[in-house]
Formats: structure tokens, C-alpha cells, sequence
């Protein structure tokens, strides 16, 4: 049977874990180059005025020529962007029906100072995937492969790491805290349908992936 690959991010859009959520175990990239503006340093939560983007810092290597491997990346921390990311959270789902059930399980994450930004993505989609109640084993790529396409052991969903994209599946409508304002926006960060949806999160993804 073919495993998933997809590259590590930063919590990662709902439809990521619709295409994840019945594996026994996936593949993470780990062999990459790192890109700009995609889901390794951005999620897009519901704030109080409409979607918000939530991005991570890095540092910009004037020394290295050449592009740099995803798992070197590292984080800028002089700029305070995890306690402005938890607050955004807290001010976005405070008043959600399951954010108080899973807070303890994330705060963490913005308490511990952090490095590497390859090493933070995966210490997200661990709590995640534990927050949604599965028990996925995570293994990682040796090598670098541009393209499986005629590997029948891989099945590569590594294009969800792009954010600026059309979400993968047919996503059903669930209620979010600021719908009545904003109306309904979807595919935003695992949280949102976390924090909405809390342990029915998983029988939404069930429900999505077997339309």
C-alpha cells in the first residue's frame, strides 16, 4: 500500500489532514529546499475582523549562495512572534466552543523558545495529530525525490505545503466563531476545526474524504 509524503507545516491547512487522517503512517520531507510564503511559516486562523494571516520569522543567511535545505532554516526570535501568535489565537478562539479543552495541549508550543523551524513544525503536527486522536507514525525522507510519479509505493501530496491554492477537497461547512460577521471561510489552520469542531474534528475529515 503507498504511504503519503507531504513536507512538515506550520499546523497546516484542514484539507493536510483530511488526506492524513486514516493513515497508519506517512512520510515528512525532510531533503527539501525551502520556499517562501507557503504553509512551512504561515496558517491563516478566523480572526475578529475576517482571516488572518500568522507568520513565522526567519533568518536570512547573507553567507549562503546557494538556497537553503528546509531543515536548516532557522527562526528569528528577536521579534516576540510567539507570544503575538498565541494572543492572536486566544483573541480568535477564546469564545469557541473547544478552545479551553485543547489549550494546555498548545500553549506549550508558544512558551518554549524554538530554533529551528523544521524541528517546531514537527513538534505541531505531533500535538495535532494527538489533539485529533491519531496515532500516525511519522517517518522522514534520506533522500530528495523532485517527483514519484512513477513510484507506486508514494503517493505525493507534498503541493498542499502551497497556500495559495484552492483546497484539495470539497470542503463541508462548519460553524466558526465569526461566521455571523464574516461569513464562512474555509480551509483555514487545523485549529479553526479543532477549536469549532473539538473531538468531532476527526468525523468531519472521515466525512470529507469519503464524499
Amino acid at each position: 500500500m503507498a504511504q503519503n509524503i507531504y513536507h512538515p507545516s506550520y499546523f497546516g491547512p484542514v484539507d493536510q489532514y483530511v488526506s492524513l487522517h486514516d493513515e497508519d503512517q506517512i512520510i515528512l520531507e525532510k531533503q527539501d529546499h525551502y520556499q517562501k510564503q507557503t504553509y512551512r511559516t504561515r496558517q491563516y486562523i478566523y480572526g475578529a475582523n475576517g482571516p488572518l494571516l500568522l507568520n513565522i520569522p526567519i533568518k536570512h543567511r547573507k553567507d549562503v549562495i546557494a538556497r537553503q535545505f528546509y531543515k536548516d532554516i532557522k527562526i528569528e526570535n528577536n521579534f516576540k512572534w510567539q507570544q503575538l501568535h498565541w494572543r492572536s489565537i486566544q483573541t480568535a478562539y477564546r469564545t469557541s466552543p473547544f478552545f479551553e479543552f485543547y489549550e494546555d495541549d498548545f500553549v506549550d508550543l508558544f512558551e518554549k523558545p524554538v530554533e529551528s523551524l523544521y524541528d517546531f513544525n514537527i513538534r505541531c503536527t505531533e500535538v495535532v495529530l494527538e489533539a485529533l486522536g491519531l496515532s500516525t507514525e511519522l517517518n522522514f525522507t534520506e533522500s530528495y525525490e523532485k517527483s514519484y510519479e512513477n513510484d507506486d509505493q508514494i503517493d505525493d501530496q507534498r503541493d498542499l505545503i502551497v497556500s495559495k491554492r484552492k483546497a484539495f477537497f470539497d470542503l463541508k461547512k462548519y460553524n466558526q466563531v465569526f461566521q455571523d460577521k464574516y461569513g464562512y471561510h474555509e480551509n483555514l489552520s487545523i485549529l479553526d476545526l479543532l477549536f469549532n469542531l473539538g473531538p468531532s474534528a476527526q468525523t468531519y475529515l472521515f466525512e470529507v474524504a469519503s464524499q
